[in-house]
């Protein structure tokens, strides 16, 4: 199962970040292309399933849908493709080519320092299965 990949990816790079920070994780963000579409409940269970026992249990997860992204082969803009819509917002035109998905990424993590909240801007880590 796919997001079960990905669960066990990003509670393998939320654990190296907090070892590093010294702190429980208490939210992590994903983003990822429509494409590249994760079950956000279905994530949610396989991550808690995953982090039992572990300094994750109890992290909130949420994940950002970035839209599918086209460039136009008539004026080079590129733009965010609409299903019931599918021309350049440019120029109008039906000439463009679907340019790839984003991928599925660790945006940042919060974490409970006892008193206080770190953020930590995690570098974008790729959590697709390999």
């Amino acid at each position: 199962m796919h997001e079960t990949m990905v669960a066990q990816n990003l509670l393998e790079a939320i654990l190296t970040e907090a070892e590093k920070q010294q702190a429980r994780p208490v939210h992590a963000r994903l983003s990822c292309g429509q494409l590249n579409h994760i079950n956000e409940e279905i994530l949610s269970f396989a991550f808690e399933a995953l982090a039992k026992g572990t300094k994750c249990q109890g992290v909130k997860l949420s994940v950002e849908q970035k839209p599918i992204k086209g460039q136009c082969n008539q004026c080079n803009e590129v733009f965010e493709f609409e299903l019931d819509n599918p021309v350049c917002s440019g120029c109008g035109s039906d000439d463009f080519k679907l340019l790839p998905d984003e991928p599925i990424l660790l945006e940042d993590i919060e974490f409970d320092t006892e008193s206080e909240d770190v953020q930590s801007q995690s570098g974008k880590k790729d959590t697709s299965s390999k």
